[in-house]
């Protein structure tokens, strides 16, 4: 499902975010590494991006993708390229909340592993109801109607202002008006 997603928007970084994590918990970790990496990318150097108005109550932070990454880097013993990573995201972390960063350093000094951070789960894109109310199917065309003229001969195709005019030749026959 996130393969067919991030097929339809190439941009969506929370859909490489997720499928980051799935590829973890499939031990699939070069995989892993490399949507995490395109998340980032995806973040255009934003600190973050707000799903709300998609639907997902969630926002996505570039120091969230930056933890997840380290936490592959650790599973793959790339443990000089995680401590860069977490340092990485204590930049981009907001100001005087780096705990979770300051334990995970440790852990990857001590060369333990880390979780990699996800979508809270049971949240879903959820589109506003007014949204999806709008989805039905509109007829914007309207019924068929059948037209015709009261002007003899009047073979005519288009719109009555862009018709080509001629002296006399609108005006209906006497026997037309009955």
């Amino acid at each position: 499902a996130f393969d067919k997603t991030v097929a339809k928007d190439k941009s969506l970084a929370v859909g490489f975010f997720q499928r980051g994590f799935v590829h973890v918990q499939l031990e699939m970790y070069e995989e892993a590494l490399s949507d995490y990496h395109l998340a980032f990318s995806h973040l255009r150097q934003n600190p973050f991006i707000d799903y709300k108005q998609l639907g997902l109550r969630h926002i996505l932070y570039a120091w969230e993708v930056l933890y997840s990454t380290a936490a592959v880097q650790c599973r793959l013993q790339q443990w000089q390229e995680a401590r860069a990573t977490l340092e990485k995201a204590v930049v981009w972390r907001p100001e005087g909340r780096t705990a979770i960063l300051d334990l995970a350093l440790e852990r990857v000094q001590d060369r333990l592993f880390l979780e990699p951070m996800q979508v809270p789960p049971g949240e879903f894109f959820r589109p506003r109801k007014k949204e999806v109310e709008q989805l039905n199917s509109k007829d914007f065309l309207g019924k068929p109607k059948v037209i015709s003229s009261i002007i003899p001969n009047d073979e005519y195709i288009g719109f009555e202002p862009l018709r080509p005019q001629k002296q006399g030749f609108y005006e209906p026959r006497a026997d037309a008006l009955r």
